[in-house]
């Protein structure tokens, strides 16, 4: 019964949902080195970077777990999943290259689009494919 269950994509969620907690302690961490509180969001150009890092890495999430979750489900959880580990390293360059110096979030930036781009194509193969398979009996592969 456990085999028909999508343990790779829970696991690469947790992972991912650790790794977001792990960047926003980096947040945390930033404004307490440069003794910013809460609710303000401005201050020297390191915790802006960092503070900006973790939002736009909040701005994508709910994209990513749809389309990692729909790619698992309708097209092959190995390769959603393996994509999802992509996507936290990639994310992970993107965060770091942006505290340094924003023109290195660059190669993370373009890594994230091209993961969220792979799982969306899936995802809508899987769609489609289970669409003609479900309503028009139509099997593609």
């Amino acid at each position: 019964m456990t085999s028909d269950l999508p343990v790779l994509l829970a696991a690469v969620s947790i992972l991912s949902a650790l790794h977001m907690a792990f960047q926003a302690r980096r947040v945390g961490w930033s404004r307490m080195k440069h003794k910013i509180m809460p609710p303000a969001v401005t201050g020297p150009p390191e915790f802006e970077r960092t503070f900006r890092a973790h939002q736009n890495s909040v701005e994508s999430y709910s994209v990513f777990l749809v389309v990692l979750w729909i790619s698992g489900i309708f097209f092959n959880e190995v390769l959603a999943a393996l994509g999802g580990i992509v996507y936290i390293v990639s994310r992970e360059i993107y965060f770091t290259g942006y505290i340094s110096e924003s023109k290195k979030r660059l190669p993370g930036f373009f890594l994230v689009l091209s993961v969220l781009l792979f799982l969306t194509v899936t995802a809508t193969i899987g769609i489609i494919q289970a669409f003609l398979d479900k309503y028009l009996n139509i099997r593609l592969l």
